[in-house]
């Protein structure tokens, strides 16, 4: 094999990988992310997700993808973990149809159409077929078809390539040579790793290795273990895209390791016992294409009707590796306390139904205005693991109003009286509003993070203008989660005229912030902080005030907010404007 045989090889392989990219990217733009929210729904048992995981990937041509998925699902929130495991495991049987397509490239026949049926054959026709609709077609949906024909035609034309460069290594007694070493099945596991991890994909390295099949030097006994190592290079995909991310979404990335490893260990361990006794045979045998495809196969659907019964123990082995601490098992336990009070038997009997779900919109409140305290105090001194905390209590917040949203919506659609209703409709309303405060909170964390990250702060002027400022928004919040838990509507009736004294407040910041600009007195990049400041307070004093009107409103059966508003404002409610005045003398900027 000479330079030139390289140059053809690398020039296959190329090819080959282009054509899987290609291929995987236009199939992913054709679903337009149906495949997502199929995978994000409809994973509520085990053997429905694993073949969702497979249908998934046979579509894509990519358990990579879909495992990464499957950890930003989990990252999200919208999966559990236990859910995510039968799509892995799906993901990794799904992944084998590539394997028999490539396969389809070792047909031999004189009949025409059996030959139609090589890849060879009608590839040169899917080409054509695709670079005419990406040529002529003025459909976003027929060029991604387009996109898909080429990527396939490209693919095989790539893997043609390769197995018409590696056809003299058969004659090479030191490529042979080679080959044996790898049937050690420690060797062979190594360099499917390898070569996979390099890669990032377990169907491009299995079609190099049945490319390699056409030497007719590589046996099943050097096959064996190679596929096996790919089933373990694959999940560094995964790992990878776990960096970074919450531990459930680092645990997803593990159960895909833990699931190749222990099925790898299992099948190896079983195989090479039964070899010891029976001696198989086909071992020493040649293998092609089809025969790399049925390894891969029978190792895949194996492992996963061995360990789907056991995929608890999965997720055990995941969470041991990277436990909770006890702060985090202690909002666990406490968010779980809290949920289970939206028991669905509960909801024959609506008026206990109601007490248990105001229970949990009142803990809610307490977590939306602890999330933003905890966001606040990282502006005068950043910390990462309150940053985290601040994350987390966020996407707890987030959990409470889904699980708790859904509850009233079941509830509101029983028999109640009309107080009820106008109950569970106030309470709809707030938990949305409680929802949104804690996204800003957020983005209050993102602002300290940003301060931090590229060291500077803002100027001593600004600091005390922003600080009376928040000294009016944690009024405003605090009084507005008494009402809501307590249901004070004394209280309740204060947060208007604090939030028109805010809105008043934001004005005047932002005017000063532009006349220091002018004077040179503050840089763009602090300004943009500050702007994100004031509008996240102004928004969070907005949904207080929303938050206090439903309460309000409550009281006379009624949600006309815009009226309500008009009326309150007017120049003649004297206990408004009292009010209004008394806010701002208090809240005065320097």
């Amino acid at each position: 094999m000479d330079f030139f045989s390289v140059l053809t090889l690398l020039g296959g392989l190329a090819l080959f990988l282009y054509g899987m990219e290609t291929m995987g990217s236009g199939l992913a733009r054709l679903s337009g992310g149906k495949l997502e929210r199929i995978l994000e729904r409809l994973t509520d048992s085990p053997l429905k997700a694993v073949l969702l995981g497979a249908g998934v990937t046979a579509v894509i041509q990519s358990s990579s993808a879909t495992t990464v998925m499957a950890v930003g699902f989990v990252n999200s929130g919208m999966m559990q973990l236990q859910q995510a495991v039968g799509i892995i495991m799906g993901a990794n049987v799904g992944t084998t149809v590539t394997s028999w397509i490539l396969s389809l490239a070792g047909i031999e026949s004189s009949n025409f159409f059996i030959r139609m049926l090589k890849p060879t054959s009608f590839s040169p026709i899917l080409a054509l077929t695709g670079i005419g609709l990406l040529m002529f077609s003025k459909k976003n949906k027929r060029k991604d078809l387009g996109l898909i024909l080429m990527g396939f035609a490209i693919l095989m034309t790539g893997m043609d390539t390769m197995s018409g460069a590696v056809k003299p290594l058969a004659e090479v007694p030191e490529f042979a040579n080679i080959l044996t070493m790898f049937s050690n099945p420690i060797l062979g596991m190594l360099c499917g790793v390898i070569l996979t991890a390099v890669l990032q994909s377990s169907s491009a390295s299995i079609g190099i290795l049945q490319a390699l099949c056409a030497t007719g030097a590589v046996t099943f006994q050097t096959a064996l273990p190679i596929v096996m190592g790919q089933n373990i290079g694959t999940c560094v995909t995964a790992l990878l895209s776990g960096i970074g991310a919450h531990k459930n979404a680092k645990r997803t990335a593990l159960l895909h390791l833990y699931f190749n490893l222990i099925g790898t260990a299992v099948f190896l361990v079983v195989f090479y016992s039964l070899h010891a006794f029976l001696h198989f045979s086909f071992m020493e045998q040649p293998t092609n294409a089809a025969g790399i495809a049925v390894v891969h196969s029978l190792f895949n659907i194996t492992a996963t009707m061995i360990l789907l019964p056991f995929s608890h123990v999965l997720v055990r082995l995941a969470c041991l590796t990277i436990p909770e601490t006890l702060e985090e098992q202690e909002e666990a336990n406490e968010r779980t306390k809290d949920l289970e009070l939206l028991d669905s038997r509960f909801l024959d009997t609506p008026g206990y139904a109601l007490k248990q779900s105001r229970t949990v919109a009142v803990r809610m409140a307490d977590l939306a205005q602890k999330t933003l305290l905890k966001a606040i105090a990282l502006l005068d001194h950043y910390d990462e693991k309150q940053a985290k905390k601040v994350q987390r209590l966020e996407e707890r917040t987030d959990r409470y109003e889904d699980e708790l949203g859904s509850y009233l919506v079941k509830l509101g659609s029983r028999n109640l009286s009309e107080k009820e209703s106008y109950t569970v409709s106030m309470l709809l309303h707030c938990i949305g509003d409680l929802e949104r405060i804690s996204d800003h909170a957020v983005n209050i964390m993102e602002t300290a993070q940003e301060l931090y990250e590229k060291k500077t702060g803002f100027s001593e002027k600004a600091k005390k203008e922003l600080g009376v400022y928040t000294e009016a928004l944690q009024e405003i919040v605090a009084s507005t989660m008494d009402a809501f838990s307590q249901g004070d509507m004394e209280k309740a009736a204060r947060i208007e005229p604090l939030e028109e004294t805010m809105d008043d407040l934001s004005k005047r910041l932002k005017k000063r912030h532009v006349e220091r600009l002018k004077t040179g007195e503050c840089t763009m990049l602090l300004g943009f902080a500050l702007s994100d400041l004031v509008t996240n307070y102004e928004r969070i004093s907005d949904h207080c005030s929303n938050i206090a009107i439903a309460l309000l409103q409550s009281r006379t059966e009624g949600y006309e907010a815009h009226e309500y508003l008009n009326a309150l404002q007017k120049e003649q409610n004297t206990d408004f404007q009292k009010l209004y005045r008394q806010f701002q003398e208090k809240y005065r900027l320097p």
